[in-house]
């Protein structure tokens, strides 16, 4: 058992290396092309019913004084693909996850593109609810196939012995509804330099682990190939960033992080895992609540790391706490995972 495990592990370090190394090797390539083609970001100033964001606005101006290239997450797609197609491919472990990356990836290339090279002002790239639409159409699909082609209609609950059936139907729908807000939360906590990244480093490392002990070693080892890439992004996106992964890389991190969820049978972990997730789709969410209500806002600027930083907070000092704060909570769900019965 002990070997086994050790030889699983084995082989995700090895792909996290080639993830990683592929990923230092093509991060140049891109970066010659994005400044020479002009990925450049267009700073978002006015919410999707044309609301000004003067605090957002002012607290990143410094950012788009210079050249600031995004859709760095085609990087993410094109390694983790690579990858796992030429060394991890498995039609029952790794096809799903692979897909759900590709296809919310392909989604933000196509929001991301459209913000680079579009003639658009303030809101740039596709429209909410075309956006929303499409991610929903990727996590159904998952759901689908999750479902009917593999035959699951279970889920685990933590401390609590036997599975609980919730039907074909159900489980499409929680499916989809793991796809689409792991997707969105990403999506939202992108917005100071690192911090999506090391979020969803320190995420996939933990659901890694998980379907490692579950001895689902394709699975551990696709969480491994993206951790691979993500090092090599933080690399070069620490305070000051060379570039953003933009829509590109959250929504393909967060689709691929719903479906592990979902294939681990710990999608109740995820809130603990992705514990900076909730807090930052949370706040953002809260914030909307707030304003409807009470017609102020709760916070200076949501999310919430936008609050922090006009309450005078640094972005590495933002950054670097919220990585701990994940890496604690990471460590408590595998604990989560061990003794209530998931691994």
């Amino acid at each position: 058992m002990i070997d086994g495990l050790n030889n699983e592990m084995f082989f995700g370090l090895i792909l996290a290396l080639s993830g990683f190394l592929l990923s230092m090797f093509l991060t140049p390539i891109y970066t010659y092309f994005a400044y020479k083609y002009k990925f450049w970001k267009k700073q978002k100033k006015a919410t999707l019913n044309g609301e000004n964001l003067p605090v957002m606005t002012k607290l990143h101006a410094h950012k788009f004084k210079r050249a600031f290239p995004t859709m760095a997450g085609i990087i993410g797609l094109v390694v983790v693909t690579i990858v796992t197609f030429f060394c991890n491919f498995s039609r029952e472990w790794t096809w799903l996850p692979l897909a759900a990356f590709i296809g919310g990836g392909a989604i933000g290339l196509i929001d991301d593109a459209i913000n680079v090279f579009g003639s658009g002002k303030g809101v740039a790239g596709l429209r909410a609810p075309v956006k929303m639409t499409l991610i929903v159409l990727v996590g159904l699909l998952g759901g689908w196939y999750f479902a009917i082609k593999l035959g699951i209609t279970e889920i685990q609950v933590p401390f609590v012995s036997g599975a609980m059936n919730i039907g074909v139907v159900g489980m499409i729908l929680l499916f989809a509804f793991a796809v689409v807000s792991t997707s969105n939360a990403v999506n939202i906590s992108d917005g100071l330099d690192g911090l999506a990244g090391g979020l969803m480093m320190i995420a996939y490392g933990a659901y890694g682990v998980i379907a490692i002990f579950q001895g689902h070693w394709e699975l551990g080892a696709f969480c491994f190939t993206v951790v691979g890439w993500l090092l090599s992004y933080v690399w070069f996106n620490v305070p000051p960033a060379r570039f953003m992964m933009g829509d590109t890389g959250s929504f393909a991190l967060g689709a691929g992080l719903g479906v592990v969820a979902m294939m681990t049978d710990s999608f109740l972990l995820l809130p603990v895992i992705g514990i900076m997730l909730v807090v930052e789709a949370g706040s953002s969410l809260i914030q909307i609540i707030w304003k409807k209500l009470f017609r102020k806002k709760l916070f200076i600027s949501a999310p919430i790391h936008h609050h922090l930083e006009a309450k005078g907070w640094g972005e590495a000092k933002i950054v670097m706490r919220f990585w701990v704060i994940a890496g604690i909570f990471a460590i408590i769900g595998i604990y989560i995972a061990v003794a209530g019965g998931i691994i």
